[in-house]
């Protein structure tokens, strides 16, 4: 078998290199890893991590997927869409905290007057704002024409997670219902790139019934889509979805947690200009999680500033941290871990992809 540090010196990584990379038991051959992947995140974007502000602003859903805690079919989730007004509030707060954008997030509708809703919205935020404020849009699968319509309002970045690039296992966490395809994933995927955002997607870690080779799978095709953002962490289970009931197939929450470090380490080194979120699943298995995520080479993270009252009614697994905190707390929390391992938030860049820019130079 080849060294962990042999592959590491490598200037191209194989599909093999990458399934080992992911196998790793021993904690010296992870620390290596770990220690590469810094060493190229510090030479290509610094020490520097970028912040986005999310609101979670509606759990209302179409969708019905196993996973997720604010699936259409949970009955037992309390339903709330914050007004425009309230969500303006939000913005004005994001803005005080010297944030250059946030991210809009919310369960996936696509009714003509959300469509309508959001348009306005944009361009709302950005009056508030300033034309050069980033907006973030996490709201699913669309047609051509509603990305379109978003982007020209003012929405600059889209994050669309295929959760996994594997056919068979996207049907495995999926309804077969005619509203999950993933085809149609796929194709959304690319009409968000088309329509000209900076695009983003992302893939859950540890779930039942995926190998190390569906994840060495979902690197190369985040490396082969030219992906310019990436938020990807563990799988956390909710008991009121259908696949709490494969529990027993998931591998211990710390092993996880260090697949999921692992796989943002890999992609760091696989494309050392993307822009990688250090997620809050990490933080729901390990007080530091995200701070770890920043040292294997992460460098965005995204404080939840949805109003207090409605957060306990956005939990897409269980144990979701910050839900009993006030957006004030959070911050001054984030703040001192952040500075605790040396890393600096940025207040005067926007922090856009620098693969997105030079992806755009090229075309």
């Amino acid at each position: 078998m080849i060294a962990v540090c042999e592959i590491l010196e490598k200037q191209e990584l194989s599909r093999q290199d990458i399934i080992r990379l992911l196998s790793i038991t021993d904690k010296g051959d992870q620390e290596l890893l770990i220690k590469k992947a810094y060493s190229i995140k510090e030479s290509t974007i610094g020490r520097k991590v970028y912040l986005r502000g999310l609101i979670e602003f509606s759990n209302y859903c179409r969708k019905n997927c196993y996973y997720c805690g604010i699936r259409s079919g949970n009955n037992k989730v309390a339903r709330y869409s914050l007004s425009d007004d309230e969500i303006l509030q939000v913005v004005e707060f994001a803005q005080k905290q010297q944030l250059k954008g946030i991210v809009l997030q919310s369960g996936e509708l696509n009714r003509s007057d959300f469509t309508k809703r959001i348009t306005a919205l944009i361009t709302k935020i950005k009056n508030a704002a300033n034309p050069e404020f980033r907006i973030t849009l996490s709201l699913g699968e669309q047609s051509l024409e509603t990305y379109q319509r978003w982007f020209d309002a003012g929405a600059q970045r889209y994050l669309l997670r295929i959760e996994t690039s594997n056919e068979d296992l996207y049907k495995k966490i999926h309804p077969a219902d005619g509203l999950h395809s993933f085809k149609v994933r796929l194709r959304c995927l690319e009409d968000i790139q088309k329509t000209g955002y900076m695009t983003g997607t992302g893939v859950m870690i540890g779930l039942p019934f995926q190998t190390i080779e569906n994840l060495t799978d979902d690197l190369l095709f985040i490396k082969e889509r030219d992906i310019d953002m990436v938020g990807m962490g563990p799988y956390l289970e909710h008991a009121d979805t259908p696949l709490y009931d494969h529990k027993d197939l998931l591998m211990p929450l710390m092993e996880r947690f260090n697949l999921s470090i692992r796989m943002i380490a890999v992609l760091r080194i696989m494309m050392p200009d993307i822009n990688i979120a250090s997620t809050t699943a990490l933080q729901s298995i390990f007080p530091l999680g995200r701070e770890l995520g920043l040292k294997a080479g992460a460098n965005v993270m995204m404080p939840n500033i949805t109003p207090l009252k409605y957060r306990r009614s956005y939990l897409l697994y269980d144990n979701k941290p910050c839900i009993d905190e006030e957006a004030d707390d959070c911050w001054d929390c984030l703040e001192k871990r952040i500075k605790m391992i040396g890393e600096e938030i940025v207040r005067n860049e926007y922090g856009d992809s620098k693969h997105f820019i030079n992806r755009i130079q090229i075309d």
